[in-house]
């Protein structure tokens, strides 16, 4: 299934990332796909708001610690980043197998570097540019 929507705002990216909750519900492995400051962090905001895992303010960007972890009641929420790994080698050395449990989602930025995550994932949500403020947003499923 595939979804398709333009944001005009980063509050209308976020609001998207809530409808998501349905979509994503554990156990999620999801690939987000855009360029640096695309908004893949944005939309985190609002999924994890959505799974009460995190309050949007709370959630940044795992550039430099390439893992965030948000525990929800419902779901426990990795984001990843992966921008920094390079190899298949470094990418072991993070451990994504012990994190994937039934209640959890997954949410790692960068991971079509890797072919093996690409063919396991579950939803691809492709964020692009749509002027200075707008977001176009595809979602597969």
């Amino acid at each position: 299934m595939t979804r398709e929507i333009t944001t005009h705002s980063a509050e209308e990216t976020i609001a998207f990332g809530r409808t998501l909750a349905e979509l994503l519900a554990p156990p999620k492995l999801v690939l987000l796909r855009g360029d640096l400051g695309a908004g893949k962090t944005t939309l985190v905001k609002g999924i994890a708001a959505a799974f009460q895992a995190a309050k949007e303010d709370d959630v940044t960007s795992p550039t430099f610690t390439l893992v965030h972890e948000y525990r929800g009641p419902r779901a426990n929420l990795y984001h990843i980043d992966l921008y920094r790994v390079d190899t298949q080698r470094e990418l072991e050395t993070l451990g994504l197998d012990d994190l994937r449990s039934e209640d959890s989602i997954l949410l790692v930025e960068w991971g079509e570097k890797f072919p093996r995550l690409q063919r396991e994932r579950d939803v691809e949500i492709s964020l692009e540019r749509a002027g200075e403020n707008g977001r176009r947003i595809r979602t597969v499923s």
